[in-house]
């Protein structure tokens, strides 16, 4: 199981619109749809506590779990975890994430 790790405090300011176009052209995915996954995703993670160093560590399966429970988003499994995946991905060549593994 991966956890996805970010610093909270320091949560970069991120052009939602290249965000988006990054994880369509990774997923072929309706924008509307990404911007569903990415909104609950951001509910979720503001729920969940900061470490010492001010970071939070998502466990991925319960993220996904959580996205798949929102009446409104109508896609399937897989489609959710690739644009998690892809956003991760986003992240990470910018320098602002990465995975820990339990």
């Amino acid at each position: 199981m991966s956890e996805q790790k970010t610093n909270h405090e320091e949560a970069p300011a991120v052009n939602e619109q290249e965000l988006v176009a990054y994880i369509a052209s990774k997923t072929n995915e309706d924008p509307i749809g990404i911007r569903q996954v990415l909104k609950h995703e951001r509910a979720f993670i503001d729920n969940v506590k900061e470490d010492a160093k001010g970071e939070i560590n998502v466990d991925i399966d319960e993220l996904v779990d959580y996205i798949m429970a929102r009446k409104d988003v109508k896609l399937s499994e897989p489609s959710v975890e690739a644009i998690l995946e892809s956003e991760m991905d986003f992240y990470m060549e910018k320098g602002e994430a990465g995975y820990i593994e339990d």
